[in-house]
């Protein structure tokens, strides 16, 4: 997203060339707050993955925060891939995590989800999820600064995107 973009959630979809792996099902949300400076890493660096090119099957959605209606698309794929600023760690630090359902991770707010608690919502209403990943990098500054990263946060992307690559081009466990 850029400034003056339509603020409504977007998606993004890049076909392209297959890997070596056969085409699943694959979702990335990259998920942040466009104006609170690092925190937009996560919708910023899903539209540079969507330019591509990218493994049939895999859609990229960049959002300001992970909403109830998501755990149906979660239902829908084999993999999930979230994308978001975190504040632990030094900035610019890039870390993958393995997520799994906790209904325990409930959110302080209404209108957001913590990325397992979608989890927990998928598993409960349609018993399956995907597998499911984490990749955040540690932020800077969270200040106001519209679509604005800081230099540390921004040149930690590629190496984000590089570790998305990584995890929807490894085979998926047998089901």
């Amino acid at each position: 997203m850029r400034p003056h973009a339509r603020s409504a959630p977007t998606q993004c979809h890049a076909p392209g060339p297959s890997a070596a792996v056969p085409a699943s099902r694959t979702l990335v949300i990259g998920y942040g707050s466009p104006i609170r400076g690092d925190d937009a890493i996560g919708p910023l660096a899903a539209e540079r993955l969507a330019t591509g090119p990218l493994p049939d099957g895999v859609r990229v959605v960049s959002r300001h925060v992970l909403t109830a209606e998501l755990a149906e698309d979660l239902a829908a794929v084999d993999r999930v891939v979230f994308l978001d600023a975190t504040v632990e760690g030094e900035p610019g630090e890039v870390r993958v995590r393995d997520l799994a359902p906790d209904a325990r991770a409930v959110s302080t707010m209404a209108h957001f989800h913590d990325p397992r608690e979608l989890l927990a919502w998928c598993e409960t209403l349609y018993g399956r999820t995907p597998q499911a990943w984490l990749v955040s990098v540690a932020g800077q500054s969270f200040d106001y600064a519209s679509y604005r990263l800081t230099p540390c946060a921004a040149a930690a992307v590629a190496a984000m995107l590089a570790e998305v690559r990584r995890l929807i081009a490894s085979p998926l466990p047998p089901a």
